[in-house]
């Protein structure tokens, strides 16, 4: 090409430039750049990112907005929600028998502190899913966990019983939020394939939570009675709120309902209403499934833990109230459990370890009928080292199962497991009343053994 002759790649580069406002080639580039796509679930289309008709596939710069929430900030944003939920949730199934002895209580009518604070919670997260989907996930959980943080500063004073369980109704509306909205959350941000991962250290921070709320409060109200204990934990709930908002900002987007449904679930499309997602959430045989084991094993669970207290505090064991609230130390392998749940299910699957978490968990319930007391501590390490990873694999598989609901499937999934802990756990005390520890873990154990068998008969096989 000669001297002063216009080059025609350049004209026709100036032309396109103009028209489609292309960028610099990646040529131009100084150094590598990422290109960020949206995570795409298995048997989903791809989301068609051409309407504009560019035609060029655009390198992201050094200076673009970045994602949404990067894989490090989301996990440790989910644990400590997970935290501060649990421990202000559980903080005062520590201290069932004191509060029993103050107002005068029997053991299934004390419960009701934590079954009204669950059942509320329950009741409040298919609401919580629907302001999610209108406000935005993260906005939405972080305005519930502010309220929530309120309440549990005002219950060390309330000054009856009835007026405690009225402000744990309320505070159980509030923490609603995070259970109905954080495994939606998680697998509409993280990668397809890190959502068993950090949905395990999700639980784990529950654990944490439940852990902490629990140990902390007994411990501080052994010495200085209920209320310095669950005023200690309110202070914890207040940090962990103030972590859980600070790295959850800049993650308010609003989700588009964009994606197509799996094969084998409701026909879900974008289009669809509020009342069609709700009713595909509810219509999903294999989701049931999940909620099932949601109901099961979490009603059981609560009712060891709200039991343990009064049976360990008498005869013949008559241990100080500051020894039993170390039991619930055993929280701790829990944490162990969910977070390993990633490396189980890459190994075994994703059925089987929930088929076998449900019959450990009930070998481990089985335990602590015995007499010895080193027997009921491995029965109650087994049976939570076992429930954790269930709950884990059945909140998340559950997610991903209807993505065009899948605000509402993990609403339904927080209702079936809080109505579980509300529900089971009062029942539970019920028949504490009449028939002792033996009655109250022969209900558990009944529990574990239908939810593990209906995960072998109707959980997919892959």
């Amino acid at each position: 090409m000669g001297p002063g002759r216009p080059d025609p790649d350049q004209a026709v580069a100036g032309r396109w430039r103009g028209r489609h406002r292309v960028g610099p080639p990646v040529s131009a580039v100084g150094r590598s750049r990422l290109l960020r796509l949206p995570p795409v679930l298995p048997h989903e289309r791809v989301p068609d990112r051409a309407r504009g008709c560019s035609g060029r596939l655009a390198a992201v710069t050094a200076t673009g907005a970045p994602a949404p929430s990067s894989t490090h900030r989301l996990t440790a944003a989910l644990f400590a929600g997970g935290v501060a939920t649990f421990a202000e949730l559980y903080a005062v199934q520590a201290v069932l028998p004191a509060l029993a002895a103050e107002f005068s209580l029997s053991e299934s009518t004390a419960s009701l502190a934590v079954s009204v604070a669950t059942g509320a919670l329950a009741l409040s997260v298919l609401p919580w899913a629907f302001v999610g989907d209108r406000v935005g996930r993260a906005r939405a959980m972080r305005w519930a966990a502010v309220a929530a943080a309120v309440c549990a500063t005002a219950l060390p004073f309330a000054p009856s019983f009835g007026v405690l369980l009225a402000l744990r109704a309320v505070s159980g509306v509030a923490l609603g939020a995070l259970p109905a909205l954080a495994m939606a959350h998680l697998v509409a941000r993280a990668e397809p394939a890190r959502v068993a991962a950090i949905g395990g250290l999700y639980i784990a921070g529950t654990t944490i939570g439940g852990l902490s709320g629990r140990v902390v409060t007994g411990a501080v109200a052994a010495g200085w009675g209920w209320r310095w204990g669950v005023a200690v934990t309110a202070v914890l709930v207040a940090v962990a709120v103030a972590v859980f908002v600070v790295l959850s900002r800049g993650d308010d987007r609003r989700q588009p309902r964009s994606r197509a449904t799996p094969s084998g679930g409701p026909p879900v499309t974008t289009t669809l209403g509020a009342g069609a997602r709700l009713r595909a959430a509810f219509t999903d045989r294999t989701v049931a499934v999940f909620y099932a084991q949601a109901f099961l094993l979490m009603g059981g669970f609560v009712t060891i833990y709200n039991l343990l207290g009064f049976r360990l505090l008498d005869e013949p064991y008559r241990l100080p109230a500051s020894v039993v609230s170390l039991l619930f130390l055993t929280y701790l392998v829990g944490t162990v459990g969910s977070s390993g749940v990633g490396r189980a299910v890459g190994r075994f699957g994703r059925r089987r370890v929930l088929v076998a978490a449900g019959f450990a968990m009930a070998g481990g319930v089985a335990l602590t009928l015995a007499p010895s007391l080193w027997l009921i501590i491995a029965g109650l390490v087994v049976a939570t080292f076992a429930f954790f990873p269930a709950h884990a694999i059945a909140a998340s598989w559950a997610g991903e199962r209807i993505p065009g609901a899948r605000s509402q499937v993990a609403a339904t999934y927080s209702l079936a497991y809080y109505a579980g802990s509300s529900l089971v756990g009062f029942a539970g005390a019920a028949v504490y009343d009449r028939g002792g520890w033996t009655g109250a873990m022969a209900v558990v154990i009944t529990g574990c053994v239908v939810a593990a068998s209906i995960a072998a008969i109707g959980a997919p096989r892959r």
